[in-house]
């Protein structure tokens, strides 16, 4: 096993077929990356008839498609018959968000329906990409075995779908893998969320209002994370055969405060942070950090990046005008 949690040689899978849903979003970017360094490896990209997306990769087919559609998606998967299907799309994280109807379905019922139709696949195992946010708030770091219960609208879904996703692969006899990602950023982190909006706030020269930042945060960068969901699927014939259910995060416990303002000096960023200038966001847990010695354990995986590297390629790509220090790599 690599000691730095990377994929070591006798991960090095010949012949995968990986089915992907979610490449357009950040986290789906890194861990397609993350796909294309094992050697023969094939990939069936499922992404949306709308979507903005060229791969131009040999080893990538993308198929846009309505994920209502399921008579064609069960095609395409018989078709290319997958030995793993990486479920990272989902709806309702960014502003704004769609009907409540269309964020349950997709997120909810296409998750599950999705999960079925690949326990019908020999030997195809199924990762589903849940979410931190789905836990109840406990005061400390957040372990595996930890209850759900939130109101946040995307998390209630992506909570929902994690508890019928683990039903549903019992009931057929599934290798199911379930990964629990907390916060990250880092290259295609565009939208509303926090480290694109504190760069675009620098590039514009606006004031940022946030918070009062007294909120615990564990941030990750999304390349670790990737990387982590690809270890799962590589190391999954290892494991038991019931349900492996890992979180993704760095275990830091900083408040959010302190990362931003940690993450603008490394960058040299100069931007106006108002703290306390709005109130919480509605439904947000106070402490939101994650064990993560469950992965570090069972897929030696660790964090390796600096998440203010992190964020510093993300304004490479999306904010080229800023000039900034280039920050340390490694943790």
């Amino acid at each position: 096993m690599n000691p730095h949690g990377g994929l070591g040689s006798r991960d090095q899978l010949p012949d995968q077929r990986v089915v992907i849903t979610g490449v357009t979003g950040t986290l789906g970017m890194h861990i397609l990356e993350e796909l294309l360094e094992w050697p023969g490896i094939r990939v069936l990209a499922l992404v949306r008839r709308e979507s903005q997306v060229s791969l131009n990769h040999p080893a990538v087919v993308v198929e846009r498609v309505s994920f209502s559609d399921l008579l064609t998606i069960v095609r395409l998967i018989h078709d290319f018959q997958p030995t793993a299907v990486i479920h990272c799309a989902a709806t309702g994280m960014q502003l704004p968000r769609p009907p409540w109807a269309d964020l349950v379905r997709f997120n909810v019922d296409f998750s599950v329906q999705f999960c079925e139709l690949s326990a019908h696949v020999p030997g195809c195992q199924f990762v589903y990409v849940s979410t931190g946010l789905a836990y109840r708030d406990q005061g400390r770091p957040l372990h595996e075995e930890d209850s759900f219960d939130t109101h946040h609208p995307y998390a209630a879904g992506k909570a929902a779908a994690d508890i019928l996703v683990r039903a549903t692969a019992a009931e057929f006899r599934l290798p199911l893998t379930v990964v629990r990602p907390f916060s990250f950023s880092g290259t295609g982190d565009t939208g509303t969320r926090l480290f694109p909006s504190l760069l675009r706030a620098a590039d514009t020269t606006t004031p940022l209002a946030l918070s009062p930042g007294d909120q615990l945060r564990d941030h990750c960068a999304a390349c670790d994370i990737a990387r982590g969901i690809v270890l799962a699927v590589a190391r999954r014939s290892a494991l038991p055969e019931e349900a492996q259910v890992f979180n993704l995060g760095s275990g830091s416990n900083a408040s959010l405060k302190q990362l931003v303002t940690g993450v603008a000096a490394e960058l040299g960023l100069e931007v106006e942070l108002k703290f306390g200038a709005r109130n919480y966001s509605p439904f947000e847990p106070r402490h939101l950090v994650a064990d993560i010695s469950r992965a570090r354990h069972l897929l030696g995986w660790q964090p390796q990046t600096n998440f203010a590297y992190a964020v510093w390629q993300l304004a490479q790509t999306s904010f080229p005008n800023l000039k900034l220090k280039q920050p340390k790599h490694d943790l």
